[in-house]
């Protein structure tokens, strides 16, 4: 076992569509499953709790997701942690031993409103591993499509979408996106370029270079680039629609500049059509042989 998969879960039906997502993340890399439940938030049911209470409800609620996994990927190692706290306190503590924290994208009681408010962008910002939010159900043989804006702290999300795509065995498509030229003495400007081509030439160099070295190691993966003029939040959408994951930076520049901090990672995270997973330039990534602390 190559280190560990954590998946939140409230009893939603979103949360057991992330276990399934997890279990088979689990799978690809070899690696076992922790399903967590922390049940220090709302009380997540109307009216009176259950005669049996809160405790006994989060047992139900762990069985169901544990069965879950165990159903879509029966050779993988799964166990469950309960905790009493808020969810994400649990979440962030639990990613410092993970390869992969899992969550979905609506839900109930300890995980409700995740994406509404602060909490998604709070972990994925602070949580010690790349977050996976799990918008819609991959697509089967659909891409892995990588955000790229040639920033040093992207590499480490280049580095994952080609993980990603290689253990998927699917294609990558890397997209960075142009918008209008800046204007004179603006930052950025340049002297002005009498080919209009140059633009062009130039971002694609730099999706080039982003993507430099990784050849050798994914010689496997088949590789597209696409410059796309438009704005970033538009283009990452409207990818999703065939896509099986959309990869982004946690922070970056030009494209994707601020893109926990403001609109674009929201938009992407509230209406991608597939899971998007975040990974921040610091976290270790999979396949550089740590492991994920143990159970």
């Amino acid at each position: 076992m190559s280190g560990l998969v954590v998946v939140g879960v409230d009893g939603s039906a979103s949360s057991l569509t992330a276990v399934a997502v997890a279990a088979r993340e689990a799978r690809l890399h070899g690696a076992g499953l922790r399903v967590v439940h922390a049940c220090g938030g709302p009380v997540p049911w109307a009216g009176p709790p259950p005669q049996d209470g809160r405790r006994a409800w989060a047992d139900r609620v762990v069985a169901e997701a544990v069965d879950r996994a165990r159903a879509e990927a029966p050779g993988v190692e799964t166990r469950h942690v309960v905790v009493a706290a808020e969810p994400v306190t649990v979440l962030e503590a639990q990613s410092r031993a993970a390869l992969l924290v899992v969550i979905g994208s609506r839900g109930r009681g300890g995980l409700a409103g995740l994406l509404v408010g602060s909490t998604a962008v709070h972990l994925a910002a602070h949580g010690s591993c790349p977050v996976l939010v799990v918008r819609g159900p991959p697509r089967p043989g659909g891409p892995v499509v990588l955000g790229v804006d040639g920033s040093a702290a992207g590499q480490r999300a280049v580095d994952f979408a080609f993980a990603e795509a290689a253990l998927r065995e699917v294609p990558l498509v890397a997209v960075h996106t142009v918008g209008g030229a800046p204007g004179p003495g603006s930052p950025g400007a340049a002297a002005p370029h009498p080919d209009p081509a140059a633009p062009a030439g130039r971002e694609r160099r730099l999706l080039s270079e982003a993507l430099a070295g990784r050849r050798e190691r994914y010689g496997d993966v088949p590789v597209r680039h696409e410059v796309v003029r438009g704005g970033p939040r538009e283009t990452l959408i409207e990818a999703s629609r065939s896509a099986q994951l959309v990869v982004v930076g946690a922070r970056g520049r030009g494209g994707f500049t601020g893109l926990l901090l403001g609109s674009v990672s929201q938009a992407v995270l509230h209406h991608a059509h597939c899971p998007v997973a975040v990974v921040r330039g610091e976290h270790r990534v999979r396949g550089e042989g740590g492991r994920g602390g143990g159970w």
